[in-house]
């Protein structure tokens, strides 16, 4: 009997530990995060292009607002002149007014220059570091030789200059009146002294309307480098396109009067290569680097 006992004893034991779950063994996962690098980013073609044209510090905020709407406007007025040539070609009367016979790539480049060009080197000043904007008659001029990248403005020009809105108002005619009478082609032709801008090529070899016709005639390859044939384009092509659509405002030219400049290839008085202070100075004038003083 005992022996029973003990046998069921043992048998319920072992169904016991046959019935009991066996121990939770706890499991770690790992993890592993592989980091796989790629080619290093090439940087996109145009950077540190810089769009903008530089202002200086020395302009106030009167002076950089009425700078900005002058080099917008004279954007505005290049890339019309661009336009004009881009849908008429050498087919267009004005073109060959100013520019006979020439190839019309040479000046579409330059107004595009002017629209779309960088402008990294160069600066628009207002302080009047050479002292020419005190002397009478001065709007502005470029430094040359004393910094071949800066333009200054004088203060005649913010009180003189005129809107691009007004073209062909205010009895202006192209023919009549100087390429400075608006601020648009007035920066334009300084834009135009800068390297960045006019390479060293675009020059003065005809200044007055009636010369710059002659020109357009006599030397094509020369007109299109002129800096005043591109002004009179621009002007003339905005002024029948855009201003007064089919009509614009030619007028008639003054008849040239004895003791008239002779435009660029001489001068009645040098001052040196860097347009310092100099004691005299005709209206609206600026020194060259060659030394040469341009009055218009």
């Amino acid at each position: 009997m005992t022996n029973f006992k003990n046998l069921s004893l043992l048998l319920a034991s072992a169904s016991f530990a046959l019935a009991s779950p066996r121990p939770l063994i706890q499991r770690h996962v790992v993890t592993v995060t592989e980091t796989v690098s790629g080619p290093a980013e090439t940087p996109a073609w145009d950077t540190g292009a810089v769009v903008d044209y530089p202002i200086h510090e020395s302009c106030n905020s009167t002076e950089v607002h009425m700078l900005k709407r002058g080099i917008s406007e004279m954007i505005k007025l290049a890339e019309h002149a661009r336009d004009h040539i881009l849908r008429f070609g050498n087919s267009s009367e004005i073109y060959t007014k100013y520019f006979g016979s020439a190839a019309t790539a040479e000046p579409i480049g330059w107004f595009e220059k002017v629209v779309r060009g960088d402008r990294g080197d160069m600066l628009f000043r207002c302080d009047n570091p050479d002292g020419n904007c005190a002397l009478e008659g001065w709007g502005g001029h470029w430094r040359g030789s004393n910094a071949t990248s800066e333009t200054v403005i004088c203060p005649l020009s913010y009180s003189t200059r005129h809107s691009l809105e007004s073209l062909c108002a205010l009895g202006y005619t192209i023919a009549g009146y100087e390429t400075n009478f608006y601020f648009a082609s007035d920066l334009l032709h300084r834009v135009y002294h800068v390297p960045q801008i006019g390479e060293e090529i675009v020059e003065h070899y005809a200044g007055e309307y009636l010369e710059v016709l002659e020109l357009a005639k006599t030397n094509p390859e020369e007109a299109v480098r002129n800096s005043d044939t591109l002004q009179y384009f621009a002007l003339e092509a905005y002024a029948f396109d855009i201003a007064v659509p089919g009509v614009g405002c030619v007028g008639e030219a003054p008849e040239p009067t004895e003791g008239d400049h002779d435009h660029g290839h001489a001068a009645t008085s040098t001052v040196p290569d860097a347009p310092s202070m100099t004691s005299a100075a005709p209206a609206e004038c600026h020194t060259h680097s060659d030394g040469v003083v341009h009055c218009t």
